[in-house]
């Protein structure tokens, strides 16, 4: 199975000055049954770690897809679906780094299917480790107001999603990874959301799978009391939900390094180890 795989320099939209670093690993000889796209949280500076220094990102995502943070990167509002705001960025951003990934796959003389018509989008699965657990509250809302019918049906069906409805309709599981903050609004413990996507799912929308991981360094950390009692609150609303799902939205909690001291380098060292099997 031959793979391409870059780091690329993708503006949001055409006219920004703003770029974000896309890390990919595409497929050349056959389409994926699946697309990842993991949202990572803020820089971390010359800890001279070489765990920390490896597995960092290089620019904060709240911003782009949460609307509601402040310059902190932080929840001032609950999360608004309105407009889409997350589905449009990362529609946007995929459709960008494709057109450019085909033309230099194309350049290196490689055989490319990456626009190939088919009968049914790939799932999409979405991971957010530290603050890029925002970016999955926004999504969670944002799929909470989709309707089960709400893709047009003369869309052409590729690689990715060409619509942020189809997009929505596409994702299969959402991950929090090692999620903190230092405010409340690590996690999104809205029942209206998990209510409302328990009920499309139950009226025909593909099953969804949300994955909660976390380690001691924010599951434990008594100053921050807060962000264990959401993620409890979450994995409640969404084990109370499922089961009016008819079994299409499901939760699975996983715990890391639990005998071990909090510490920093298993906040990003949970990114290699983490357990993203629905067993």
């Amino acid at each position: 199975m031959e793979r391409w795989s870059s780091v690329l320099k993708i503006p949001l939209i055409a006219t920004s000055s703003n770029y974000y670093r896309v890390a990919a690993s595409l497929c050349l000889s056959e389409v994926p049954s699946a697309n990842a796209v993991f949202f990572h949280g803020d820089r971390v500076r010359d800890t001279g770690n070489t765990v920390i220094e490896r597995l960092y990102d290089l620019r904060k995502v709240a911003e782009d897809f949460v609307p509601t943070v402040n310059r902190y990167g932080e929840p001032t509002t609950s999360y608004s679906p309105v407009g889409l705001p997350a589905s449009s960025s990362i529609v946007s951003l995929l459709s960008s780094f494709l057109q450019e990934a085909e033309s230099l796959v194309l350049k290196e003389g490689k055989d490319v299917c990456l626009r190939s018509s088919l009968a049914h989008c790939p799932r999409t699965i979405l991971l957010g480790f530290s603050k890029g657990g925002l970016v999955m509250n926004q999504f969670l809302s944002e799929m909470s107001s989709l309707e089960t019918n709400s893709s047009s049906e003369d869309e052409e069906i590729g690689i990715i999603p060409a619509s942020k409805e189809s997009f929505l309709k596409s994702v299969s599981e959402v991950h929090y990874v090692d999620v903190g903050l230092n405010s409340s609004g690590a996690y999104i413990t809205d029942q209206n959301v998990v209510q409302r996507i328990s009920q499309r799912l139950a009226g025909g929308g593909s099953s969804v799978s949300v994955f909660v991981h976390g380690t001691p360094r924010q599951w434990r950390d008594e100053q921050r009391g807060w962000i264990v009692k959401e993620k409890d609150e979450l994995v409640r609303l969404l084990k109370s939900e499922g089961e009016n799902s008819g079994g299409k939205l499901q939760v699975h909690e996983r715990f890391y390094f639990a005998d071990r001291v909090p510490d920093l380098q298993m906040h990003f060292e949970i990114i290699d180890v983490m357990d993203v099997s629905s067993a």
